[in-house]
Protein backbone atom coordinates (compact mmCIF):
# COMPACT_ATOMS: atom_id res chain seq x y z
CA UNK A 1 0.00 0.00 0.00
CA UNK A 2 1.42 3.17 -1.19
CA UNK A 3 2.42 5.75 1.98
CA UNK A 4 -0.30 8.37 2.29
CA UNK A 5 0.32 12.00 1.31
CA UNK A 6 0.99 14.37 4.74
CA UNK A 7 -1.42 16.83 2.73
CA UNK A 8 -3.90 14.19 3.34
CA UNK A 9 -3.41 12.97 6.61
CA UNK A 10 -2.78 16.03 8.44
CA UNK A 11 -5.47 18.76 9.10
CA UNK A 12 -3.48 21.52 9.91
CA UNK A 13 -1.55 20.91 6.52
CA UNK A 14 -5.21 20.43 4.66
CA UNK A 15 -5.94 24.07 6.35
CA UNK A 16 -2.58 25.38 4.85
CA UNK A 17 -3.53 23.91 1.63
CA UNK A 18 -6.77 25.52 1.30
CA UNK A 19 -5.69 28.50 2.30
CA UNK A 20 -2.58 29.08 -0.13
CA UNK A 21 -5.40 27.83 -3.11
CA UNK A 22 -7.75 30.49 -1.70
CA UNK A 23 -4.78 32.85 -1.77
CA UNK A 24 -4.55 32.36 -5.74
CA UNK A 25 -8.58 32.99 -6.35
CA UNK A 26 -7.85 35.84 -4.79
CA UNK A 27 -5.12 37.30 -6.08
CA UNK A 28 -7.03 36.24 -9.23
CA UNK A 29 -9.94 38.07 -8.35
CA UNK A 30 -7.99 41.10 -6.72
CA UNK A 31 -7.84 42.97 -10.60
CA UNK A 32 -10.66 41.81 -11.72
CA UNK A 33 -12.61 43.71 -8.69
CA UNK A 34 -10.43 46.81 -9.08
CA UNK A 35 -11.31 47.19 -12.59
CA UNK A 36 -14.84 47.43 -11.42
CA UNK A 37 -13.77 50.84 -9.69
CA UNK A 38 -10.44 52.44 -11.87
CA UNK A 39 -9.35 52.52 -14.98
CA UNK A 40 -6.01 52.48 -13.83
CA UNK A 41 -6.20 48.28 -13.79
CA UNK A 42 -7.20 47.36 -17.26
CA UNK A 43 -6.35 43.48 -17.52
CA UNK A 44 -7.26 41.31 -20.54
CA UNK A 45 -8.36 38.09 -20.40
CA UNK A 46 -5.01 36.67 -21.97
CA UNK A 47 -3.45 38.69 -18.60
CA UNK A 48 -5.92 36.77 -16.42
CA UNK A 49 -4.62 33.51 -18.28
CA UNK A 50 -0.80 34.56 -17.76
CA UNK A 51 -1.77 34.99 -14.27
CA UNK A 52 -3.23 32.06 -13.43
CA UNK A 53 -0.69 29.39 -15.40
CA UNK A 54 1.63 31.68 -13.33
CA UNK A 55 -0.03 31.36 -10.11
CA UNK A 56 -1.29 27.48 -10.30
CA UNK A 57 1.68 26.07 -11.77
CA UNK A 58 3.62 27.19 -8.80
CA UNK A 59 0.72 26.45 -6.75
CA UNK A 60 1.00 22.90 -8.61
CA UNK A 61 4.84 22.60 -7.75
CA UNK A 62 4.18 23.40 -3.98
CA UNK A 63 1.63 20.77 -4.19
CA UNK A 64 3.84 18.11 -5.98
CA UNK A 65 7.24 18.75 -3.25
CA UNK A 66 5.07 18.42 0.04
CA UNK A 67 3.18 15.05 -1.50
CA UNK A 68 6.63 13.60 -2.55
CA UNK A 69 9.29 14.78 0.09
CA UNK A 70 9.36 14.94 3.83
CA UNK A 71 12.38 17.07 4.60
CA UNK A 72 11.24 20.09 5.34
CA UNK A 73 14.36 22.24 4.53
CA UNK A 74 13.87 20.84 0.94
CA UNK A 75 10.50 21.79 0.91
CA UNK A 76 11.53 25.16 2.47
CA UNK A 77 14.02 25.73 -0.76
CA UNK A 78 11.01 24.56 -3.14
CA UNK A 79 9.11 27.16 -1.64
CA UNK A 80 11.08 30.02 -1.77
CA UNK A 81 12.74 29.36 -4.93
CA UNK A 82 9.18 29.35 -6.24
CA UNK A 83 8.06 31.92 -4.86
CA UNK A 84 11.41 34.07 -5.92
CA UNK A 85 10.76 32.71 -9.14
CA UNK A 86 6.96 33.76 -9.48
CA UNK A 87 8.38 37.38 -7.81
CA UNK A 88 10.53 37.90 -10.77
CA UNK A 89 8.41 37.13 -14.21
CA UNK A 90 5.97 38.36 -12.69
CA UNK A 91 7.37 42.35 -11.58
CA UNK A 92 9.22 41.90 -14.94
CA UNK A 93 6.45 40.90 -17.22
CA UNK A 94 4.33 44.16 -15.36
CA UNK A 95 6.63 46.84 -15.13
CA UNK A 96 9.86 45.76 -15.87
CA UNK A 97 12.67 45.75 -13.68
CA UNK A 98 15.51 47.63 -15.66
CA UNK A 99 13.62 50.60 -17.00
CA UNK A 100 10.31 49.65 -17.82
CA UNK A 101 8.73 46.44 -19.24
CA UNK A 102 9.50 47.71 -22.76
CA UNK A 103 13.09 47.94 -22.17
CA UNK A 104 15.16 44.72 -23.98
CA UNK A 105 17.40 44.26 -21.18
CA UNK A 106 14.78 42.40 -18.92
CA UNK A 107 15.30 40.11 -20.89
CA UNK A 108 18.70 38.79 -19.47
CA UNK A 109 16.03 37.45 -16.12
CA UNK A 110 15.32 34.45 -17.95
CA UNK A 111 18.71 33.71 -17.64
CA UNK A 112 18.27 33.70 -13.85
CA UNK A 113 14.89 31.43 -14.55
CA UNK A 114 16.65 29.35 -17.02
CA UNK A 115 19.66 28.45 -14.31
CA UNK A 116 17.32 27.97 -11.40
CA UNK A 117 14.79 25.50 -13.60
CA UNK A 118 17.13 23.85 -15.32
CA UNK A 119 19.55 23.10 -13.27
CA UNK A 120 17.41 21.63 -11.11
CA UNK A 121 15.98 19.46 -13.80
CA UNK A 122 19.80 18.50 -14.61
CA UNK A 123 20.28 17.49 -10.83
CA UNK A 124 17.15 15.08 -10.91
CA UNK A 125 16.10 17.65 -8.34
CA UNK A 126 18.19 16.48 -5.43
CA UNK A 127 19.41 18.88 -2.64
CA UNK A 128 22.69 19.49 -3.36
CA UNK A 129 22.63 19.91 -7.21
CA UNK A 130 19.37 22.45 -6.54
CA UNK A 131 22.02 24.03 -4.27
CA UNK A 132 24.11 24.82 -6.81
CA UNK A 133 21.15 25.74 -8.78
CA UNK A 134 20.18 28.73 -6.83
CA UNK A 135 23.48 29.68 -6.29
CA UNK A 136 24.03 30.14 -10.45
CA UNK A 137 20.86 32.12 -9.88
CA UNK A 138 21.96 34.62 -7.78
CA UNK A 139 25.38 34.95 -9.41
CA UNK A 140 23.60 35.57 -12.07
CA UNK A 141 21.18 37.71 -10.71
CA UNK A 142 23.91 39.45 -9.11
CA UNK A 143 25.68 40.14 -12.24
CA UNK A 144 22.65 41.86 -13.88
CA UNK A 145 22.47 43.71 -10.65
CA UNK A 146 25.57 45.55 -11.00
CA UNK A 147 25.38 45.34 -14.92
CA UNK A 148 21.91 46.92 -14.70
CA UNK A 149 23.03 50.97 -14.45
CA UNK A 150 24.63 50.52 -18.47
CA UNK A 151 21.25 48.75 -19.62
CA UNK A 152 19.19 51.80 -18.17
CA UNK A 153 20.37 54.20 -21.24
CA UNK A 154 20.33 56.91 -18.37
CA UNK A 155 22.20 58.56 -15.82
CA UNK A 156 23.01 56.97 -12.56
CA UNK A 157 20.21 58.14 -10.60
CA UNK A 158 17.13 57.14 -8.32
CA UNK A 159 15.71 54.89 -10.65
CA UNK A 160 19.12 53.14 -10.63
CA UNK A 161 19.50 53.04 -6.93
CA UNK A 162 15.75 50.68 -6.90
CA UNK A 163 16.98 48.80 -9.49
CA UNK A 164 19.81 47.95 -7.59
CA UNK A 165 18.56 47.27 -4.52
CA UNK A 166 15.35 45.43 -5.90
CA UNK A 167 17.80 42.75 -7.58
CA UNK A 168 19.67 42.62 -4.17
CA UNK A 169 16.50 41.48 -3.11
CA UNK A 170 16.47 38.78 -5.38
CA UNK A 171 19.79 38.04 -4.59
CA UNK A 172 18.88 37.33 -1.12
CA UNK A 173 16.44 35.31 -1.85
CA UNK A 174 18.01 32.77 -4.18
CA UNK A 175 20.75 32.67 -1.49
CA UNK A 176 18.28 31.49 1.70
CA UNK A 177 16.85 29.11 -1.31
CA UNK A 178 20.69 28.06 -1.45
CA UNK A 179 20.80 27.75 2.17
CA UNK A 180 17.83 25.49 3.02
CA UNK A 181 18.75 23.15 0.07
CA UNK A 182 22.13 22.54 1.57
CA UNK A 183 20.50 22.00 5.04
CA UNK A 184 18.64 19.38 3.66
CA UNK A 185 19.28 16.01 5.75
CA UNK A 186 21.19 13.74 3.63
CA UNK A 187 20.13 10.57 5.43
CA UNK A 188 16.44 10.79 3.79
CA UNK A 189 15.04 10.86 0.62
CA UNK A 190 14.61 14.73 -0.67
CA UNK A 191 12.72 14.11 -3.45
Amino acid sequence: MPEESLLKRSPRARRWRVAGWSLVALLLLLPAIAMQFTSEVNWTMGDFVFAGVLLGGTGLVMELVFRLSPDRCYRAGVVVAALTALLLVWINGAVGIIGNADNPANLLYFAVLVAAVAGSIAAGFRAGGMARAMLVAAALQAVIMVAAPLFSWGPPGEAAVRTFCLNGVFVVFWMIAWVLFRNVNTGRASA
